[in-house]
């Protein structure tokens, strides 16, 4: 019996002495931000999907993070894509929102979502023929899965490259749809709700 005691007594000195914050959670207050949000912007190069298509578009977008006391936070992003040099058949531009799921490596933030929302086409020159009909514009609901990688510079800064693979469904080819692949590269800016960080820095 005696034995035990030591061994238990051992046991909580070792559990203690590596895990002091669990064991005294009230000792050391930790200010934690409960939600986080970022912005971000980006060139994106992109084939459009339809016959030769290219066209350069600008993305901008936000992501709202709640973060509470899980690893993995719950992030809900925004994002919208604008052409600003069009190619010489189609322009496309979309807002789109969906689920992130991300985990930080050191600098490094590898993620995955799911995104959806809504896209217009506008069919340059004097319209697309296809069949009897001559279209002038379009719109569809998008669906854009993609993976990126955020590389943090400073505590408010990162880099950020993103792939996005959509599907728009459009009357003016055979399959009925189309899948332009989806690049951007540029930054992102983490906003910092939180006092006690600011003042420690």
């Amino acid at each position: 019996m005696r034995f035990s005691r030591i061994v238990t007594k051992a046991v909580l000195l070792i559990a203690v002495s590596v895990h002091p914050e669990r064991c005294f959670p009230q000792s050391i207050p930790v200010a934690t931000q409960q939600m986080q949000i970022s912005a971000f912007s980006a060139a994106t190069p992109i084939s459009t999907g339809l016959g030769q298509g290219k066209k350069l578009t600008m993305t901008a977008g936000a992501d709202i993070a709640f973060v509470g006391l899980r690893r993995i936070p719950s992030i809900i992003e925004i994002r919208g894509m604008y052409p600003i040099a069009a190619g010489n058949v189609d322009k496309q531009k979309s807002f789109v929102a969906g689920p992130v799921v991300g985990y930080a490596m050191g600098r490094l933030r590898p993620y995955v979502d799911f995104l959806i929302g809504k896209g217009a086409i506008s069919y340059l020159g004097s319209g697309y023929i296809y069949g009897n009909a001559k279209y002038i514009s379009s719109s569809t609901v998008v669906y854009s899965p993609g993976v990126g990688l955020d590389y943090s510079i400073t505590h408010h800064f990162a880099l950020t490259a993103d792939l996005q693979y959509q599907h728009w469904d459009v009357p003016v080819v055979a399959s009925g749809h189309i899948n332009p692949t989806v690049l951007s590269l540029g930054g992102r800016y983490m906003f910092d709700f939180n006092p006690h960080h600011n003042r420690s820095r």
